[in-house]
């Protein structure tokens, strides 16, 4: 049975990426990278079962999510896309195979940098950015989730590539090979991959080609 969880606040992030904040219940623990199945207090969506990832940190005294969402498709994230404060989640217990294992390089494709936003949250807040990357890709420079806050930490590189603009102060094209081995230089670190399932197993591939340590691949299982 997951907790049943009203919503406190919700901003607009994106034109169609949103941060859904509520309170946490008491005990409820769980480590940045994580994530949660989570329906919706509505007949038919309390047991949709979508994961979404806590964007919040664990002493926090609220919970987050930041959720793409997409009105155009017939399921969770259109009927997200249509709750206001005051309605509530269905969240289930934490799971999952994103954590944080070492100093690296993160890269994210869209709403697949969910997992990294609470990791590199931590690290800010530690003091430990210092030596970390994200490359972060996304269709337009109005896609970019919470870029204001990754570009203003401290220590951390940012890299923003852009797939359908070709804009200064931006790469241009698709994270490949070729990318890779211009903007990370050494292997000899760990990676963070996230995004579609087809954009990861590429980057993967690309890494081991450049002589990355598979171990060193963190990537959702």
């Amino acid at each position: 049975m997951g907790h049943k969880l009203a919503i406190s606040k919700i901003e607009n992030v994106t034109h169609d990426v949103r941060q859904f904040t509520f309170e946490k219940p008491d005990g409820f623990e769980f480590t940045p990278g994580q994530a949660a199945e989570v329906g919706i207090d509505r007949d038919g969506w309390r047991d949709a079962g979508h994961p979404f990832t806590f964007t919040s940190l664990p002493d926090w005294d609220q919970l987050q999510f930041t959720i793409k969402i997409y009105p155009e498709h017939d399921g969770l994230t259109e009927q997200i896309g249509t709750l206001k404060e005051g309605d509530s989640f269905i969240v289930g217990d934490p799971w999952g195979t994103i954590e944080y294992k070492g100093k690296g390089t993160f890269i994210a494709g869209g709403a697949g940098v969910t997992p990294f936003i609470a990791i590199l949250r931590m690290l800010r807040d530690r003091g430990e950015l210092s030596g970390h990357r994200l490359i972060f890709a996304n269709k337009t420079e109005a896609d970019i989730i919470l870029r204001n806050e990754f570009d203003a930490m401290p220590g951390l590189e940012v890299i923003h590539v852009l797939s359908k603009e070709d804009k200064d102060g931006f790469e241009h094209g698709r994270i490949d090979k070729q990318m890779l081995q211009r903007l990370v230089g050494s292997t000899l670190e760990k990676f963070y991959v996230c995004g579609p399932d087809e954009m990861v197993e590429s980057i993967n591939g690309a890494l081991k080609e450049m002589g990355a340590d598979p171990d060193g691949l963190v990537f959702e299982e």
